[in-house]
């Protein structure tokens, strides 16, 4: 007779932590909640949601009010200052974030050199967030000043989601824009991420990505940023086009050609309920011995 084991605590951990790292944008405290109900030691799964945490919010660029009239703050890699603390370009200063209540505190002033690059920095972040506001409905948007020796980069990052778990869907646009700031020309590179979770009826992910690259002009900051701009529209225009018409050409042709069990098209849902009472009672009559 086979007996169950019980997984050891580290193996809990990897498990854990490796379903958490699947989490769907939008999703993470409910399969933190899910997780804690099956493995019945809360304990042990808040410990592994708070490293895994994280993670999730920098990846998926994650935005927070720390002030309930403020502006929004992206959590991302390129605030992070180590510790759970992250940094606020525009008002200039730092926070702690508690990654699992969504709570800030310890908010404190981040000294920052006022310098040629953060004008510029300033510069683009008013002009993207003039984007953001008017074609995205809910988007929020940051830009980031980062230095690699003597070389100024700056990265822009876009994020706009729109979560529906009433209506079993969540989905997450998401840009970053890398460059540095040099005379003359620059090298501009964008990568796109679209995750689309859809969970009534079936559970279905779906991840688009693509990789942009132009050189912009560099003459002078009214110039770069009006073209910085007008390259983000363009390519976010023609990222947008492709997944409509995508979805377009999926019809139910290319579905049926595609599936490996050819089925027929009832448009009707199956009963699965009703087929197990029907096949339950079918045993129940099989079993009964007919009288001599």
């Amino acid at each position: 007779m086979c007996t169950r084991q019980e997984l050891r605590e580290p193996e809990k951990v990897f498990l854990i932590c490796s379903l958490l790292r699947q989490a769907p944008p939008g999703e993470f405290s409910q399969v933190v909640r899910d997780l804690s109900a099956l493995v019945q030691d809360d304990q042990l799964v808040r410990q592994a949601a708070a490293r895994v945490g994280a993670c999730h919010n920098k990846n998926n660029f994650t935005p927070i009010q720390i002030h309930p009239n403020g502006h929004t703050v992206l959590l991302t890699h390129y605030n992070d200052l180590g510790e759970n603390r992250f940094f606020d370009p525009q008002d200039k200063f730092s926070f702690e974030f508690d990654h699992l209540s969504g709570v800030t505190s310890k908010t404190q002033l981040h000294s920052v050199m006022l310098d040629e690059g953060e004008l510029w920095r300033e510069a683009l972040q008013k002009g993207l967030m003039a984007y953001v506001s008017c074609h995205f409905p809910v988007g929020n948007c940051c830009v980031f000043k980062k230095s690699l020796g003597k070389r100024q980069m700056f990265v822009a990052c876009i994020e706009a989601h729109l979560y529906q778990p009433s209506n079993h869907w969540n989905c997450l646009w998401k840009s970053d824009w890398t460059f540095a700031l040099t005379p003359f020309t620059t090298q501009v590179t964008g990568i796109f991420i679209l995750q689309i979770h859809y969970f009534k009826d079936a559970n279905l992910h779906v991840t688009v990505s693509k990789s942009v690259s132009e050189i912009l002009n560099v003459i002078d900051q009214s110039q770069f940023v009006t073209d910085f701009v007008k390259f983000v529209k363009a390519e976010d225009t023609k990222f947008h086009i492709a997944i409509l018409e995508n979805i377009q050409a999926l019809s139910e042709d290319i579905w049926g050609k595609n599936l490996r069990r050819k089925l027929p098209i009832t448009r009707t849902f199956m009963n699965w309920n009703k087929l197990l009472n029907y096949q339950h009672l079918n045993t129940d009559i099989s079993n009964i011995k007919a009288p001599p």
